[in-house]
Parts: structure tokens; C-alpha cells; sequence
């Protein structure tokens, strides 16, 4: 498939006219009525491979076409899905009854040899997706429809994990050279980086980078949907006043990223709603804790970063409530703790960042040895986070006035995200919703020291603490609820008092939609189609 042009040449395509032609409808099939969904949100996915990114977006596009053993219902709960039944055989072996007559979207039937397959896949070390297979040794298979998990320890969140481990087709990716996982961050990509066969609601047809994702129902899906939408388009456009005005005028349905300024005009607008509520994602700061040097700094030979006195001094320049008021219009939840309202494990006891003191972070960083700071590159997404540019911008100001000086790079995700996932980031912005809706998520991607698998699969910071690791690992296999959270706060705690990343906040995250829509509002912010009417 060749690129197309990419979304700043689209977004200043402002009228009307154009703007309706680029959003155009996928086919339907002869004599069915279509009713499509228009949703427009600022970035892209960075792929179509369901192994490969653990990336909201991302996931939110291909949870229409792959499935998991597990989903949740219209009331966040887990029920079956490519699974039908779960039986506990002993504390470390669970056996899945798999469903039967399910096809993939090309017609191939789905059995026991996708699941394993796919097991062996989502694990190799190219992709970010581990997390969703951790504490899993080994898929037996019983027979085509039965499975056993064999687990390294009892996995209290198993079920919830299983959601996003998304069952591709073994022969298709056999026939289509796609067994292997393309490596996203050389920029490598293969037959399913562009290409989709699962066996979900929707079908996805076609992806033009930067302008637009279609998607049509799939009349064989095994169970029924509980909306009436036929087709899906999915348009990413980064401006956003062109992404309002795509609402306002009727070229759009619905937007999952209303900027902050735009909320009360919504409401006042009798033609939309919206609906809003706590996102389950913080966003935060991430430091190269681990290189010697760290690389683009003015500081040579030594990392400044090791020093818990320099990053507690850059937490306590930043003004949250100040980013709070005037820039995210008071839709974000300063933050001390790396999880968000709502998860497993969070405490708002333990959440309240310390108020600004530039006295005292200038103290620290005299006291670490840099009375004068020092110069540091700092990468931010651009499309991604709610006004992430413009709070990067902030803390960079913020910053300033301690003598750190941060030379900002703001870019599309898709390019961001390669960066510091080559290590190449000394400082960077990142966002994380925790999609198992538990804290142990979080803390194992990000914070636990990377091991290969599971552990540490989004930690490109370099972040290593044995007394912290043992604190996730405990709380990994842990069956004692109570003792359980008591583990997870122990490691939040720790996580924050050794200042490990810098949160900024939780946002919170309205979507705006016509009057005549109705969905779901999901707090992970991946809305579903087959949760969606139009009238």
C-alpha cells in the first residue's frame, strides 16, 4: 500500500466539500442499509499487527476486528468471547473451552492451533504486547476447541489480561509471510503491519496513513451487535480546529479528543452532546535512569538523572494546578501516583503532588552539583495526549526557572514513539491508560527492570530497582486480595517517593457526538462500534 499524504496537507483541506469526499463511506454490500459512523480523534495507529503496539489508538481500531478469549460488556465486567467457558484445573492451570463455528474474516475456521500461535507470537521481543500473556508458561493444546494455560504462578488478573492478547489466524499469517513480527521501531513492517484477518465485528478494509481507516460490519460475526452501525471510518485530524469544525458542520459523528476550549461550546450546541468522565491514563514524564552519559546533554561523562535529588527538584518546578487551570481548562487531575482514578491499587490519600518550591529545587540541584542545571533534550508527542505540546511547552518554562534548560521536540506519535523505543529519548513525555483496569499493569510495563517477556515491556527509561521488583513480582502471584493491594501500594509508594517518573496528571476525557448518537463512554477511551447507534 503506498503512503498517502499526510494529515497536515489533509487538515488544511478546510472546506466542507472537501472535507466530506475525504471522509467518504466504505462500500455495503447491494440491498443493506447502511448506517455509518464518522469518528474523528488527532492521531493514527501506529500499525495494524495486533502483537506489535501497546498503544491506545491502536488497540481502540483493532478491538472491531480481533478478539481476545475474554471482553468486557456494556458494564466493564468480563464475559466469554473467543472463549466460552474457564475452568480452574489447579492454582496454575486453567483450561479454556474454546467457541465453536467462528470464522476468521477470510473464511478460515478458528481453532486451538490460532491460539497457540498467536501465544508464541504476541512474546516475541519486537512488539510491546507481552504484558497482556505475563505469568502464561505454556498453551496446551487439549484438543481443536479445548486449551490449557499453564501458569508460572496464580494470576489474579489473568482474565482481565486476556482481553487485549487479540487471536490472529495461523494459516493466514503462514500464507502471508506474517508469522514473524515486523520490528516497529527499525521501521520495518510486513503483510499484517497493513493487513487484518481476525474474526470481530468489523472488517477492516483499507488504512491510508494520516487520512483515514474504513472498516464494514462483518455479516458472519458469531454473535450479534448491539448497535445498528454498518461501516466505520476512522479519520485522524491533528488540527484542532478542523476536527471541531468536522463535528459542527456534520462531517463527523462523533470525536473521542474534544480539545479542552471546545468543551462548553459543545454543550451549548442543541445539534451535540457530550459525554464525559475520568480516562483511566496518566501522563508523566519518563528519565534515562540507566546510561552512564546521557545522550544530548550538556552534562558529560555522568547522568544527572541517577541522582534523586535532580528529579525531585524537576517534580517540584512543575506547576500542576497552574497546567490544570490554564491549559487543560481544569479537565486533568494533578498527580503524584502513576495510576489514575478508578484502577485497582489507587489511593487518593497517596495522590497529592507536592505544591511548587523553585527555592527548594534549585537547593536540590546545587546540592546533586549543578548549581547552574543543565541542558537536556526533551520529546513530546504532538497529536497523542490532551494538549501535549502545550504542556510540554509549559514545564519547559517551568524548568527554565531552575536552569534546567529542555530543548523541546514535539512530533506525531507514530515518530515519538519510535524514538524512545530505541532508547534514544533521555526525557520524554508518555501517557498510560491502564487498560486491566489494576495497577500491577502499570507497574510491570513501566517500572519494573526489563527481563525479557512481560517484565518491564514499556520500560524504556531504564528504570531498576530490586526492592521495587520485588514488590511487582510478589503482587504478580499474590491470591490475598488485601495483601495483595497492600503490595501494589508499597510499590506505588515507592515508585513515587524515589521520584522513578514525574506524573503531571490524569486527564479526563470528554467525547463529543451528534445529538442523534449513542454509545458507551469507556474510561480506557476505546469506543465500540458495536455499542453504537445512530438515529
Amino acid at each position: 500500500m503506498s503512503r498517502l499524504p499526510r494529515a497536515s496537507r489533509f487538515v488544511r483541506a478546510r472546506t466542507a466539500l472537501s472535507l466530506s469526499i475525504a471522509l467518504g463511506a466504505a462500500a455495503v454490500a447491494p440491498g443493506v442499509s447502511a448506517v455509518p459512523l464518522r469518528w474523528a480523534a488527532q492521531n493514527d495507529v501506529l500499525t495494524l499487527d495486533p502483537h506489535s503496539q501497546d498503544h491506545t489508538t491502536t488497540s481502540a481500531i483493532l478491538q472491531h476486528a480481533y478478539e481476545g478469549l475474554t471482553r468486557y460488556n456494556e458494564q466493564w465486567e468480563i464475559e466469554p468471547c473467543l472463549a466460552t467457558k474457564w475452568t480452574q484445573i489447579s492454582p496454575t492451570q486453567v483450561r479454556f473451552e474454546l467457541r465453536k463455528g467462528v470464522k476468521f474474516h477470510d473464511g478460515s475456521p478458528f481453532t486451538a492451533d490460532d491460539v497457540i500461535f498467536s501465544f508464541d507470537r504476541i512474546r516475541q521481543p519486537q512488539g510491546t504486547m507481552q504484558i497482556y500473556v505475563t505469568g502464561i508458561k505454556e498453551i496446551r493444546k487439549i484438543d481443536d476447541f479445548t486449551v490449557d494455560l499453564i501458569l508460572d504462578s496464580p494470576q489474579p488478573i489473568l482474565l482481565r489480561n486476556l482481553v487485549d492478547f487479540r487471536i490472529m489466524s495461523k494459516v493466514w499469517a503462514e500464507k502471508n509471510k506474517a508469522t514473524q513480527m515486523a520490528d516497529y521501531k527499525a521501521k520495518d513492517e510486513n503483510y499484517a503491519s497493513r493487513h487484518v484477518d481476525g474474526t470481530g465485528p468489523y472488517e477492516i478494509t483499507s488504512w491510508q496513513p494520516d487520512q483515514k481507516i474504513s472498516m464494514v460490519i462483518n455479516k458472519g460475526w458469531w454473535d450479534k451487535n448491539k448497535g445498528n452501525i454498518t461501516e466505520v471510518s476512522y479519520i485522524p485530524i491533528k488540527s484542532d480546529p478542523t476536527r471541531v469544525a468536522a463535528l459542527t458542520s456534520g462531517d463527523v459523528d462523533l470525536l473521542t479528543e474534544v480539545p479542552t476550549q471546545d468543551v462548553a461550546a459543545v454543550k451549548a450546541d442543541a445539534k451535540l452532546k457530550s459525554v464525559e468522565g475520568p480516562e483511566t491514563r496518566t501522563i508523566f514524564f519518563a528519565m534515562d535512569l540507566g546510561s552512564d552519559e546521557l545522550r544530548g546533554a550538556s552534562v558529560k561523562g555522568k547522568n544527572p538523572f541517577k541522582d534523586m535529588r535532580v528529579r525531585e527538584a524537576l517534580s517540584i518546578a512543575i506547576d500542576r494546578e497552574a497546567i490544570k487551570r490554564s491549559i487543560m481548562r481544569g479537565m486533568s487531575v494533578p498527580a503524584s501516583l502513576m495510576i489514575p482514578p478508578g484502577v485497582n491499587g489507587y489511593d487518593a490519600a497517596l495522590d497529592k503532588p507536592a505544591k511548587p518550591d523553585l527555592a527548594r529545587a534549585k537547593k536540590l540541584l546545587a546540592d546533586a552539583g549543578y548549581p547552574n542545571g543543565f541542558e537536556i533534550p526533551l520529546n513530546c508527542p504532538n497529536n497523542r495526549y490532551v494538549n501535549d505540546e502545550k504542556v510540554c511547552l509549559a514545564v519547559v518554562s517551568m524548568w527554565s526557572k531552575i536552569g534546567v534548560t529542555a530543548r523541546l521536540t514535539a512530533q506525531p506519535m507514530s515518530q515519538h514513539s519510535q524514538l524512545f523505543q530505541r532508547f534514544e529519548a533521555p526525557l520524554y513525555m508518555l501517557g498510560w491508560g491502564v487498560s486491566t483496569m489494576d495497577a500491577l499493569y502499570s507497574l510491570q510495563a513501566l517500572a519494573r527492570t526489563r527481563s525479557g517477556g512481560a517484565d518491564g515491556s514499556f520500560n524504556f527509561s531504564k528504570v531498576s530497582d530490586p526492592a521495587l521488583d520485588k514488590l511487582i513480582d510478589a503482587a504478580k502471584s499474590e491470591i490475598d486480595i488485601p495483601k495483595r493491594n497492600a503490595l501494589l501500594r508499597d510499590a506505588l509508594v515507592r515508585t513515587r517517593d524515589q521520584y522513578l517518573f514525574i506524573p503531571l496528571h490524569h486527564q479526563v476525557r470528554p467525547w463529543a457526538m451528534r445529538a442523534n448518537l449513542q454509545t458507551l463512554h469507556r474510561s480506557n477511551d476505546r469506543p465500540e462500534a458495536r455499542f453504537t447507534t445512530i438515529k
